[in-house]
């Protein structure tokens, strides 16, 4: 008998496995995600391998744990408090209505809560691209009260996000307005791009404005946005196939350094 016994335990969002020696000591661990056993000790290979064998589920690789990449070693570093990954789309609508639901009867639905939909849906729409390499951030908080709806990370580049109510209305724009249903048109693009600016200037690279649509009747566009894009919420999945601009480790160092609040402090 080896001695060594088999715990399973989550981390980061990872399955794995860890081997323990009878005093509780960890000397390897397997990561189902990555098939890849990692050995503390090179020394008790095959009693580690013989512990786990009712576990493998195929081919693996045997070693030393990986170095840990800048982005990675950035990210363990990184204090809870000031972590945004955890964000959930609308994150601060949902405090600001826990805080203050409003009145329970309200003559007009309340607009926090049309908005909170809208960030919701897009949201979930932009997370569903994380399985083909990119990431999304929520309601990341800027100086001064505003805040980028949504930072979508990933091979294509990056884009900020904002996000706009207009279920089964018709939206009209007209570069910098915008029109939904029968509302005044606004000057929403400036905004759109503004928040792009300051998110290229707070991770110094291009950061692209996009504007997504929750929902509408119909879009029209009298001509193409400047240096914008403007989306339906349905259209978003389309995103995935952009590619080129960045490696895949741009891409997590980029991720890491997005998700820091301190980031945020100086645009």
């Amino acid at each position: 008998m080896s001695g060594l016994r088999v715990v399973p335990a989550g981390r980061h969002g990872r399955e794995r496995l860890y081997v323990c020696r009878t005093d509780g000591k960890n000397v390897a661990w397997y990561d189902r995600e990555a098939a890849r056993v990692n050995l503390l000790s090179d020394d008790r290979r095959e009693d580690v391998l013989e512990a786990l064998g009712p576990f493998l589920t195929g081919p693996v690789t045997v070693g030393p744990p990986p170095v840990p990449t800048p982005a990675e070693l950035a990210r363990l570093s990184l204090h809870p408090d000031d972590d945004l990954a955890p964000n959930r789309p609308g994150e601060a609508l949902l405090i600001a209505l826990d805080r203050d639901p409003g009145p329970a009867h309200r003559l007009r639905p309340d607009p926090r809560r049309r908005a909170l939909l809208a960030e919701q849906t897009v949201g979930e729409a932009l997370d569903r691209l994380d399985g083909v390499g990119w990431h999304t951030l929520h309601s990341l908080p800027l100086p001064g009260g505003d805040r980028i709806h949504h930072l979508l990370i990933g091979p294509g580049g990056l884009y900020a996000v904002h996000t706009l109510y207009a279920r089964k209305l018709r939206v009209l724009v007209a570069d910098p307005m915008v029109t939904v249903g029968r509302h005044e048109a606004r000057p929403l693009l400036r905004r759109v791009r503004a928040d792009a600016d300051r998110a290229s200037y707070a991770l110094t690279a291009e950061v692209h404005p996009l504007l997504a649509l929750a929902g509408p009747a119909t879009l029209v566009t009298n001509a193409a946005p400047r240096e914008a894009r403007v989306l339906q919420d349905t259209e978003l999945p389309g995103l995935a196939r952009l590619g080129g601009v960045l490696k895949p480790a741009d891409v997590e160092a980029l991720h890491a350094m997005a998700r820091d609040r301190n980031t945020w402090l100086r645009v």
